[in-house]
């Protein structure tokens, strides 16, 4: 099973931009499925995702601007970003963790930046 994030690119200060990530299988019935982001010389950190429950967390920072849908028959998970800010800009990625085990896939990331 893989991960497959697109959308990514350079975008001014309060544009937006959609993210997508496909699983390769049949696995969002068994995963909670999110996106991180990495800045450079930063941590990887949440920015969005799905619970057990079916809601959605957000990170503080991009509360009330980004938003996590998902499309269970496209096996697709996306990162609407609206009014973005310099700060966004990071190296995205894909998550999905497996409900039981807690495991985590990755994609390959995808750049976002934004210029100020």
């Amino acid at each position: 099973v893989q991960l497959q994030a697109s959308g990514g690119g350079l975008v001014q200060a309060g544009g937006s931009l959609r993210l997508s990530c496909v699983a390769s299988g049949s696995i969002v019935h068994l995963v909670n499925m999110g996106w991180y982001r990495q800045a450079p010389g930063k941590q990887r950190e949440l920015v969005a995702a799905f619970t057990s429950g079916g809601s959605r967390n957000y990170a503080d920072p991009v509360k009330g601007r980004f938003t996590i849908s998902r499309d269970d028959a496209k096996n697709t998970v996306y990162l609407q970003m609206n009014s973005l800010k310099s700060e966004d800009t990071a190296v995205y990625y894909c998550n999905a963790r497996f409900r039981i085990s807690e495991y985590d896939l990755w994609g390959q990331g995808t750049q976002v930046t934004v210029s100020s």
